[in-house]
C-alpha cells in the first residue's frame, strides 16, 4: 500500500484508524480503529506537500475520499492538531494573501453572502442570524440561542430610547430590528452584502419602521468621511474580512462615528495566535478571510482611546451553533444538492463539520470586546450580564 499516504494521515491523526484503498484495508495505529477512510482515489502528492487542509479538503468534495463515520466526528478526533498540516506559503501565497483594496474585498465578501437569501434560508434559523449564538441551557432551540445573543450584546451596549446605533456588517438585520423593538432606537446598518442588504430593506418597509431603521451598502472605510455620529456601536463577525493590516484603519473609522464616552461592541471570531488562514477556506468559504488574535485588537485600542471594559469568549456557544447549522444543512441535503450541486454541498458540510470541530479544539474563539471611547463613570461598576 502506498507508505506516503500512511505516514502522511498518521502524521496528523492520533488515533487508530482504517485506511482502505484499491489494493486493500491497512490498520494505522495501534489500538482499536476509530473509522475508517476510504481512498476513491488517492488525492494529488505536490499538493498534499503545500496544504493538508487544501489536498483533503478538494479530494473530499470530490468525493476521492470518505469515511465509514459521521464526518463532524472524524474531523473532532484531528483538527486539534492543525499545527502539523503542510502548509507552503510560498507556493501559496496568491491564496493567503490577497489584494486589501476595496474593490477587491467587496467581490470576495460578496461571494459568500450572495450565495442567495434562499440558500441561507434552507439553513439558518428564522432570525436569519449567520453568527455564533448563544445557549442560557442546553434546551434552548437556534432561534432561541440567536435571540439570547443579541440580547446579550444590546444589554452590554446599555442601549436607552433615542439614542442611535450603527451596526457595522449587520447582515439581514436581526440585531437592529430588535434593537428598534426593545429599546426604541434609531439604527443604521452597513453591509457589503447587495442581497442582505436588499432583503433588510424590504424587511423594513413591510414592518414599517423606515423612521427608525435604514440598510446601506457601504464600505467601513466610508465611515470617517460619512458625517454620520452615533451612541454606540457594534459589529458582528465582520472585522475577520478586514485583513490583517487594516484593524487599525477599522478602528480608526468606528472612532470617526462614536461620540465621546460611546460604547463600542465587537464580537468576531479570533485565534490563539496571529495566522494567515487556511488554504481551503480561503480558496472556497471566505477569500481573503483573516482571523485576528485576541493580542492584535486589544493591543490597538489605547492608540484610538478606547477603553475596555469586558472580554467575554463564546467559544463553545459558536461550537453548538455550527452542530446545529449542519444538522439543519444535512436536513435539507436534498435540497442544496438541487440548488447548488453535489461538489458545494459536499464542500459546505465540510466547512460547518470543520468548523464545528475546531471551536470544539480550540484552535479557534469567539470574543465580545466592550469598549468605551474614552472615560466613562457613568457606567454601572458591576457586571450586569
Amino acid at each position: 500500500m502506498n507508505s506516503f499516504i500512511i505516514n502522511y494521515l498518521s502524521n496528523i491523526i492520533p488515533v487508530s484508524f482504517n485506511l482502505k484503498t484499491s489494493e486493500g484495508v491497512q490498520k494505522v495505529g495501534d489500538d482499536e480503529p476509530q473509522f475508517t477512510i476510504i481512498v476513491n482515489k488517492m488525492p494529488d502528492e505536490q499538493l498534499m506537500k503545500q496544504s493538508t487542509s487544501l489536498a483533503l479538503g478538494e479530494a473530499y468534495m470530490r468525493g476521492d475520499i470518505e469515511g465509514d463515520r459521521d464526518l463532524y466526528e472524524i474531523l473532532d478526533t484531528f483538527l486539534g492538531e492543525m499545527g502539523k498540516f503542510k502548509r507552503d506559503k510560498k507556493a501559496l501565497k496568491k491564496l493567503l494573501f490577497t489584494s486589501k483594496s476595496k474593490k477587491n474585498q467587496a467581490v470576495e465578501v460578496s461571494s459568500h453572502y450572495d450565495i442567495g437569501n434562499d440558500f441561507y434560508k434552507l439553513w439558518l434559523d428564522e432570525s436569519m442570524s449567520y453568527s455564533c449564538g448563544y445557549f442560557r441551557t442546553p434546551e434552548d432551540s437556534l432561534y432561541q440561542a440567536q435571540v439570547n445573543k443579541v440580547d446579550h450584546i444590546l444589554e452590554k451596549l446599555q442601549l436607552e430610547e433615542g439614542m442611535t446605533l450603527l451596526d457595522i456588517g449587520c447582515g439581514w438585520g436581526f440585531l437592529l430590528k430588535r434593537a428598534v423593538e426593545k429599546y426604541g432606537v434609531k439604527g443604521v446598518g452597513i453591509t457589503l452584502s447587495h442581497e442582505q442588504c436588499k432583503q433588510f430593506n424590504e424587511d423594513i418597509e413591510r414592518e414599517g419602521m423606515q423612521d427608525k431603521l435604514e440598510c446601506r451598502l457601504m464600505d467601513y472605510r466610508d465611515l470617517e468621511k460619512s458625517r454620520l455620529i452615533f451612541d454606540r456601536v457594534v459589529s458582528v463577525g465582520m472585522i475577520e474580512h478586514v485583513g490583517r493590516g487594516n484593524y487599525e484603519l477599522f478602528m480608526k473609522n468606528v472612532d470617526a462615528v462614536l461620540k465621546p464616552k460611546g460604547l463600542f461592541l465587537l464580537h468576531y471570531i479570533s485565534a490563539l495566535r496571529e495566522n494567515d488562514g487556511d488554504a481551503f477556506i480561503k480558496k472556497y468559504i471566505f477569500p481573503g478571510g483573516v482571523v485576528p488574535s485576541l493580542r492584535e485588537i486589544v493591543n490597538i485600542l489605547p492608540d484610538y482611546n478606547f477603553y475596555t471594559l469586558d472580554i467575554e469568549s463564546m467559544r463553545r456557544h459558536y461550537w453548538q451553533t455550527l452542530l446545529h447549522w449542519r444538522s439543519n444543512f444535512l436536513e435539507h441535503w436534498d435540497e442544496v444538492v438541487q440548488m447548488q450541486g453535489l461538489e458545494f454541498a459536499r464542500m459546505w458540510h465540510l466547512y460547518l463539520s470543520s468548523c464545528a470541530a475546531t471551536f470544539h479544539n480550540g484552535i479557534i474563539d469567539i470574543d465580545q470586546v466592550l469598549m468605551s471611547k474614552g472615560v466613562n463613570n457613568d457606567l454601572p461598576m458591576i457586571r450586569t450580564v
